[in-house]
């Protein structure tokens, strides 16, 4: 039994994760990449030759199909081989700042050295939720993941979509057509085909909307948080017309921010479909009364629940009222029944499945 699949087994055996065929076929891949990386780097007598990368690991599927947690699963397998895991969009907002802090060195090429930096840390790079929507990343990850693959890291990467439709419709889409190239010589594209959504299993039968604010409210959504975030989390800097837009707590498609965060700050329309983009649930802490007092948060927070909606993104909140409570005053009441609305449909067991 491979170090991979003994870590499924005891989770099962634990009965943290139910077993899954589609989850078990994908599990010889990770295990090859592991073998790959754990043998010995051979090195010259006059000089150091950079280890060639094995072939990595495209996943793709639906969501919550847990694409994620096996490569927590492959990550933790590795041992001391030097690995990271990473949020896509995190990562190459690294690369940015790199990018920016070499060109005010007046570095020619600024990538290069940003690129060996990264080289010289990892032999593995395990990147979660890969999709690009930025023109800048679409024009930059060709030959970042080219430095990548010389400098002999390998790369192992989850998206809900197929590479082909990665950038789909993009701006100047044809000069990003041979990064995609790139990823189907490089890296082997699996797909992750479970017909079970497990994270819809985990949240059926759940409250997803907690009221009145308070400490038992608080305490039920922090535990919501931890069984679908599974693991300690990281901010996620989304870029949105030169803007960073940053949700305070993201893991394995999950994010957490309080109303203020999202609301309480001069966001709109463009940032909201970014977020709804970038994640697959989000929680919302402490949505307040809404009325003319705070007016401009709450025609925010009927843009992101439109949104969250269209986009079929889960949502767990809690708030000061029910939905059809939340704006009982005030310009905009009317307005706000549609969202009421919307916010009490999403609290359907199904919601967000289709």
């Amino acid at each position: 039994m491979s170090a991979v699949e003994r870590l499924y087994s005891e989770r099962i055996s634990r009965g943290t994760l139910r077993p899954d065929p589609a989850q078990q076929t994908v599990l010889p891949e990770f295990e090859r990449i592991r073998a790959a990386l754990a043998q010995p780097v051979k090195r010259g007598l006059f000089s150091r030759k950079t280890p060639e990368a094995p072939k990595g690991l495209y996943l793709w599927g639906g969501v919550g199909r847990g694409k994620s947690m096996l490569m927590d699963l492959f990550v933790a397998s590795l041992g001391d081989i030097p690995a990271r895991r990473v949020h896509f969009h995190a990562f190459m907002q690294e690369i940015h700042a790199g990018l920016h802090q070499a060109r005010k060195a007046g570095v020619e090429d600024a990538l290069a050295p940003v690129a060996a930096e990264v080289v010289k840390q990892v032999r593995l790079l395990a990147f979660d939720e890969m999709q690009i929507t930025d023109i800048t990343d679409a024009m930059l990850v060709g030959r970042l993941f080219e430095a990548l693959f010389a400098g002999g890291v390998a790369v192992v990467t989850t998206s809900n979509r197929h590479p082909d439709d990665l950038y789909k419709n993009g701006l100047n889409r044809q000069l990003f057509l041979p990064f995609i190239q790139l990823i189907k010589a490089r890296m082997a594209v699996v797909e992750l085909s479970s017909p079970t959504d497990h994270r819809q299993g985990r949240l059926q039968g759940m409250q997803v909307y907690f009221t009145p604010i308070g400490s038992d409210s608080r305490k039920a959504v922090d535990a919501v948080w931890r069984d679908l975030a599974g693991g300690p989390a990281e901010p996620l800097t989304l870029v949105v017309n030169k803007r960073d837009v940053v949700i305070p707590a993201f893991r394995n498609g999950v994010a957490r921010a309080s109303f203020y965060d999202l609301c309480g700050k001069p966001l709109g329309p463009a940032d909201y479909l970014a977020i709804a983009e970038a994640v697959r649930v989000l929680v919302l802490d402490d949505i307040p009364r809404l009325s003319r007092q705070n007016f401009n948060e709450a025609k925010r927070f009927v843009t992101l629940v439109d949104a969250l909606y269209e986009a079929r993104v889960r949502l767990i909140a809690s708030a000061a009222a029910v939905p059809d409570m939340l704006y009982v005053e005030g310009e905009g009441t009317f307005e706000f029944a549609r969202t009421a609305s919307r916010l009490m449909e999403m609290q359907a067991e199904d919601w967000g499945s289709a």
